[in-house]
């Protein structure tokens, strides 16, 4: 691995050059960004893959939507569809992308759910639409420029921090890690619960190395397993895995706490589930005919396809619904979060 990243390392330095100039232009104004008058709150990352962005986001849908007009925007990633979208009831995760159709079968009664892939265009068709919008966040659009947040929250995964990554290909950052000076919040994501206070502080020096804004610490709280098919009647001990997520290895540890996991398909992250894949899960369970299936919340979505309507339903299939805890503080974020919405 090692040399694998030294081989790679002029091509890191070639896209830190790229990228940094793009920066550049936009820090000094000569690329364009827009403002808005109400307050645009950003989710997004330094790095490719998943560090929890969507609990976070649901995380503020239920802080901020019991008061006020909540819209999200993601450019739904994997959708068959092209330009702006509103979430309706005809949609799913082909229409829209997986995490757009969780967040839209969770709270579309309460937000209005959008994808777009330019958001500067976005945003003003979903005030068009609906004009009593108070709230817009942005799903994944840290390195989206285009749109100047009102205020920007910037995620890194516990066991994969951006102080100690390399641009891509060498490394998995998408910028460098002085890109974190745009940040206004930082939230370090999928920490273990019992995490000590004397590593949160190291781990807080070494991202105040880059930026010097509050930093919060956050693990993932697992709910109980929800049935899926009319054949998900009780979850035994003998579990198979369907995940196709960025980083399945702290859901895989916290499985076999409970569980035996006797198989995993660990697809990639947004997979497209085809009939293949279906055809796999029943030889699964002809194999482990006493065996639960028990997949993610955003796979979930895409499983319920009404094109697998009739394969799913022989499945044994649990959905496992995740929320994102603060460990510590997490009053003082709400309160960075809604003091914002009184200044914007």
């Amino acid at each position: 691995m090692i040399l694998l990243r030294i081989l790679l390392y002029p091509m890191a330095m070639a896209y830190n050059f790229i990228t940094g100039l793009r920066n550049r232009l936009y820090d000094r104004g000569l690329k364009p960004s827009v403002t808005f008058e109400l307050p645009v709150i950003n989710v997004g990352n330094l790095t490719v893959g998943g560090t929890g962005k969507t609990p976070l986001i649901e995380y503020l849908i239920r802080l901020l939507a019991p008061n006020r007009k909540v819209a999200t925007l993601s450019r739904g990633y994997g959708r068959t569809t092209t330009g702006f979208r509103i979430a309706g009831p005809s949609d799913n995760a082909a229409t829209l992308g997986d995490e757009p159709t969780q967040f839209y079968q969770k709270y579309g009664d309460r937000v209005t759910v959008a994808v777009g892939e330019e958001r500067a265009l976005a945003i003003p068709n979903i005030l068009q639409d609906h004009p009593d919008t108070e709230i817009i966040l942005l799903d994944d659009a840290y390195q989206h420029r285009k749109v100047r947040p009102s205020l920007n929250i910037l995620l890194s995964d516990y066991s994969r921090p951006f102080y100690e990554d390399l641009l891509l290909p060498a490394g998995r950052l998408r910028e460098s890690r002085h890109g974190a000076t745009r940040a206004d919040v930082v939230v370090v994501t999928k920490c273990p619960p019992e995490i000590s206070d004397d590593e949160m502080m190291d781990i807080d020096q070494q991202v105040r190395r880059y930026v010097e804004k509050p930093v919060f610490f956050t693990h993932v709280r697992y709910g109980s397993p929800m049935p899926v098919t009319t054949r998900a009647q009780k979850l035994g001990d003998d579990v198979v895995l369907v995940t196709g997520i960025a980083n399945a290895k702290p859901l895989v540890h916290y499985l076999k706490q409970t569980f035996n996991l006797v198989k995993h398909f660990d697809f990639t992250d947004h997979h497209t589930y085809r009939a293949s894949d279906l055809e796999d899960f029943a030889g699964a369970l002809k194999a482990h005919p006493q065996a639960s299936f028990l997949t993610t919340e955003k796979d979930k979505v895409k499983l319920v396809s009404p094109a697998f309507r009739e394969a799913i339903e022989k499945i044994p299939l649990f959905y496992l619904p995740i929320e994102v805890e603060f460990i510590k503080n997490g009053q003082d974020f709400d309160e960075i979060v809604l003091n914002h919405l009184k200044r914007a």
